[in-house]
Formats: C-alpha cells, sequence, structure tokens
C-alpha cells in the first residue's frame, strides 16, 4: 500500500507543469511553422506571466473567503482543462488568424494561456492539498513535479528533430535586358522528426490523465491507508534536511510543503527577527531570487531561439530539450549536497549570468554568432544553455531553503520577489523582440555570412 501511494504521490506530482516544460521541449520543431517564428518564445513568456492570474484569484478567494473554495474541486478542474487542452493543442495547434494584417498563431495562444493557467494554479493547489498526507509523500511528489521537466526532456530527444536541407527552387521567369530565364532560389526544408508533435501532445494528453487518475486514486483511497503506509517504506527524511526541489519562482504566494510545519509562532515574526543573516545580506539574497528568476523566467528564454537557430534546428532542439533535463537535475544536486554559503551562491550566480551573458551575445549576433559553421559553436551553445540553467535553477533551490527556514513571510517575499523579476524579464524583451527588432532571424540556406 505505500508504494502504491508514493507512485500516485509521484503521478500527481508530474502534472504540476508538464504541459508548459512540453511546451518549451517541443518548440524547435514549431517554431519554422508558426508565423511569429523566432519571435514565438517570447510571446510565451508574456502568456506564462498572463496565466499567473489564477493562482492570484485562489490566493484571494483564501483570503477574502476562507473555506468557500474547494481545494479538491480546484485541482478536478484545473487538471481536466489541462486534458482538454492538450487534446485541442494536437488537433488546432497550427490554425492561424489575421490581426492586424498578418497571420497570427491565436489558438496556439490560446491553448497556452490555459495550459499555462493549470500548471500555474498547481503550484498553489496541488501542495495544500499533499499537506494533508503524510510527510514523506510531499517528497515524493516534489519528485513528481522534477520529473515533469525531465520527462518531457527525454520524450523529446526520443522524437528527433527536422534535419535542414537546401533545395533549388525556381521561380516566375524574369524578363532583363538579355532576354528572359528562369530565377533559381534556395529554400530551406525540413525532414520530418521521429514523430510528429501532433504525437507529442496526445503525449501530454495522456501524463495529464495519468495525474488527474493519481489524484482521483489519492481521494478515494481511505485515511487509514496512509497511516499505516507512512510507517511502512522511505524512512522520515529529518525535519532539517532540504528537499531541493522547492522552487518559490514557481509559487506566487511563495508557499512550499514544510512551511506549512512550521510553528505558528514562526508565521508572523519578521523576517530580520529569525534570521542570523544581516540587512545587507537579506538584500543581497532577495536581489539573487529577482535577477535569477528575470534571467532564467523571462529574458534569456525570450531570445533562445536568436542564440541557437543560427546554428541550426538541432542546436535548438538539444539546448531545449537538455536544459529542461538539467533543471530537475540541479534540484537533486541541491537536495544531496546543500551549500548554504552565500559566497557559494553569489559566484554560482555570477557564474550562471556568464553563461546567460554568452547566449544573449550570441542571439545579438544573430543571424552570424560566432563559430557559426563550426560544430565547436554548436557544442558551446548547447553547454551554455545547460549550465545557465542548471546553475541558476541550483540558487533558487538554495534560497528558497534559506529563506524557508527563517519564517513564513521570508517565503512570501521570495514568491513575490520571484514573480516579480519574472514579470520584469517578460515585459521588457516582448518590445525589444518584436516591436524594435533588435534581435535579427535568419534563414539556414539563404544567410550569408562572413568567414
Amino acid at each position: 500500500m505505500a508504494l502504491l501511494v508514493h507512485l500516485l504521490a509521484a503521478a500527481f506530482g508530474m502534472g504540476s507543469w508538464m504541459a508548459v516544460n512540453g511546451l518549451w521541449v517541443e518548440l524547435p520543431l514549431i517554431v519554422n511553422t508558426l508565423p511569429e517564428g523566432w519571435d514565438l518564445p517570447s510571446y510565451l513568456t508574456v502568456i506564462i506571466q498572463l496565466a499567473n492570474v489564477g493562482p492570484l484569484l485562489v490566493t484571494l478567494m483564501h483570503k477574502l473567503r476562507p473555506g468557500y473554495l474547494r481545494e479538491a474541486a480546484v485541482i478536478y478542474a484545473i487538471l481536466a482543462i489541462g486534458v482538454l487542452a492538450c487534446v485541442l493543442l494536437a488537433f488546432f495547434w497550427r490554425v492561424t488568424t489575421v490581426v492586424g494584417g498578418a497571420p497570427h498563431s491565436t489558438a496556439f495562444f490560446i491553448i497556452t494561456f490555459f495550459l499555462s493557467l493549470v500548471d500555474c494554479t498547481s503550484s498553489v493547489t496541488f501542495l495544500p492539498f499533499m499537506s494533508g498526507l503524510p510527510a514523506k509523500y510531499i517528497t515524493t511528489y516534489f519528485i513528481g513535479e522534477g520529473l515533469s521537466g525531465f520527462v518531457p526532456g527525454l520524450v523529446a530527444l526520443a522524437q528527433g528533430v527536422g534535419m535542414a536541407s537546401c533545395v533549388n527552387t525556381t521561380g516566375n521567369t524574369t524578363q532583363n535586358l538579355t532576354g528572359g530565364g528562369e530565377e533559381w532560389t534556395l529554400q530551406t526544408q525540413y525532414l520530418p522528426p521521429n514523430f510528429s508533435p501532433e504525437v507529442f501532445f496526445s503525449f501530454l494528453a495522456a501524463m495529464m490523465c495519468v495525474s488527474l487518475a493519481a489524484f482521483i486514486a489519492l481521494k478515494r483511497l481511505p485515511r487509514v491507508s496512509f497511516d499505516l503506509a507512512a510507517d511502512s517504506l522511505v524512512p522520515e527524511l529529518s525535519a532539517s534536511a532540504p528537499t531541493g526541489l522547492d522552487n518559490p519562482g514557481l509559487e506566487p504566494d511563495g508557499g512550499s510543503p514544510l512551511q506549512h510545519q512550521t510553528k505558528e509562532k514562526n508565521r508572523n515574526q519578521p523576517v530580520v527577527a529569525n534570521s542570523n543573516f544581516s540587512v545587507y545580506e537579506l538584500g543581497f539574497i532577495y536581489f539573487l531570487v529577482v535577477w535569477v528568476n528575470m534571467a532564467a523566467n523571462g529574458v534569456l528564454p525570450s531570445v533562445q531561439t536568436y542564440s541557437c537557430m543560427p546554428y541550426g534546428n538541432l542546436a535548438y532542439h538539444l539546448s531545449a530539450s537538455l536544459s529542461s533535463v538539467a533543471n530537475p537535475v540541479a534540484c537533486i544536486v541541491a537536495m544531496f549536497f546543500p551549500n548554504r554559503s552565500l559566497l557559494f551562491l553569489g559566484v554560482l550566480g555570477v557564474l550562471g549570468t556568464a553563461f546567460g551573458s554568452y547566449n544573449m551575445a550570441m542571439a545579438a549576433l544573430s543571424p552570424c554568432p560566432l563559430l557559426q559553421s563550426s560544430p565547436v559553436g554548436l557544442a558551446l551553445i548547447v553547454l551554455s544553455w545547460v549550465f545557465f540553467t542548471g546553475a541558476f535553477c541550483y540558487v533558487k533551490v538554495m534560497v528558497g531553503v534559506i529563506l524557508r527556514d527563517k519564517s513564513h513571510s521570508a517565503l512570501v517575499w521570495c514568491g513575490a520577489a520571484s514573480q516579480l523579476g519574472s514579470l520584469v524579464g517578460s515585459v521588457t524583451m516582448f518590445p525589444l523582440v518584436n516591436t524594435y527588432k533588435l534581435f535579427k532571424s535568419g534563414d539556414f540556406c539563404n544567410t550569408k555570412c562572413p568567414l
């Protein structure tokens, strides 16, 4: 019985961010099909931030009408919406409409908003439900949440990416001073991947169904099953051991499962009173929260196409898929090898910033970045994205662990700072990419770059 409960908790956790993570790793295959092209990621970052209206409404309901909102009903609703949205995405992701005289992926954007609404709202509904179970199942839930990024990344790697080839095409016959003739142009054609985006989105729908089924099973299991299982499997973690999978950047209220175990007397005390850190050290911690989330959730994802696509579809595919895998791996590393030293976290933040700066520099140089035609350039951009994601993820986790041990209000401010950073990053980059066109796209076959 204990093993069953652990499996159900992990499957339930996988549904938390499966859809959004799946969209990001699938972008290399759809960015060349949808009319937004290389600007598509900048749209997604803004849409995901808009979807935070979901957790905001849930939080306000809990504050203004305590006990009025039925938690289980909300979870049933958002998981059902997630399943339906993934199914609709498989059928309608290519559908476009003309807006402002230009075609736009309206169906894709609307469905993406609802998928983001599901995942963002899960941050303030799944954990409170899990807090009603023994603490060790919350740890299993976080393992499942980590798999929500790991599994789509592995499936995307198995899917592969359509390799580009250049094909001669003939245009209309043109007249010039010397007579008529055919105009030959090179056109980029992409070979099909191992399976289509429709199959991948159907896989996401199936995984959301698994999460919904796991939640139904957890609700139907008698309470005595949890109590009996609590003593039969998986030793209890010490209260001081960090979970390593806390991600306050994804939780607008700064919540974590362990905060519900904090003594009531600590919940209302000021941050500094419960901390051994000085005001300057706390300022540095919150600066890290804002900076890391601004870069990782807003600024750099908006230009990932511009930093990777000049090296080819394979570079973008590997960067997106391996970065998705690196995120939960970094969380697991933080769980088993925690380091709370502010000096270490500061150095790691600088290192992550260096990798991010390289990614941004290559995006600014698009469509002709450094070492464009060299395998070394492809390897560097992929590794830079992976190390950037891993370093900043470790920093986010450890900062969350530090503030979790201070007070409830510290985590609340951590959640606010992370959302502020993400919002500022995405809103800042959107006009730079789409209005001012500071970043230039290219074509695999027709872009001529100096050697």
